[in-house]
């Protein structure tokens, strides 16, 4: 299977999984140097992240969910999205670079229709290609997703959603369609 197919189908498995609906925010965060086979930082791959942002972005347009992708350390773990997904936030004045950024925002920020950059976001589920901690741009209370890919390419794969919190303590009743 090609990057951009395991990318896909971890992306439509993530969405049905964590019951995405229209609107709601995909977080992806992706170290291209790890899924080519090399060691976080040190081999950004602008074509391996031209495959995973296809893969990626073909399940999310179907389900109508924004695709929130994280940039690297250098720029803080900054978040690329559309306007108009976050239409009240602030942004920043950035844009994503091969080696200030990474290679998979540096694509989004090219693809995307109307493309902005802030610093953080609380999504709704998250795509972790590759180790690069997304655990801070999602909302409380993030739960492991298990799904069929384990892998993308080289580098692990860890995907999460999210659930309201539990609150009340031993006599709480909680609706199960929230869990």
């Amino acid at each position: 299977m090609s990057i951009r197919q395991q990318c896909e189908q971890a992306a439509k498995e993530v969405i049905e999984k964590a019951k995405l609906k229209k609107g709601d925010v995909l977080v992806v965060g992706c170290s291209t140097s790890e899924v080519v086979g090399s060691k976080i930082g040190t081999n950004s791959d602008p074509d391996t992240a031209k495959e995973i942002y296809e893969g990626i972005n073909a399940a999310v347009e179907k389900a109508g969910v924004y695709l929130a992708v994280q940039c690297c350390e250098h720029l803080n773990r900054a978040i690329v999205i559309e306007r108009a997904a976050v239409p009240d936030t602030d942004i920043v004045n950035v844009v994503p670079q091969k080696k200030a950024g990474g290679s998979l925002a540096t694509v989004a920020y090219a693809s995307f229709i109307d493309p902005v950059v802030i610093e953080e976001i609380k999504a709704d589920a998250g795509m972790d290609i590759g180790d690069t901690l997304i655990g801070m741009h999602l909302k409380k209370v993030a739960v492991p997703l298990r799904i069929d890919v384990k892998r993308i390419g080289e580098a692990n794969l860890v995907c999460a959603r999210v659930r309201p919190k539990f609150i009340g303590g031993v006599r709480a009743v909680y609706d199960e369609t929230l869990l």
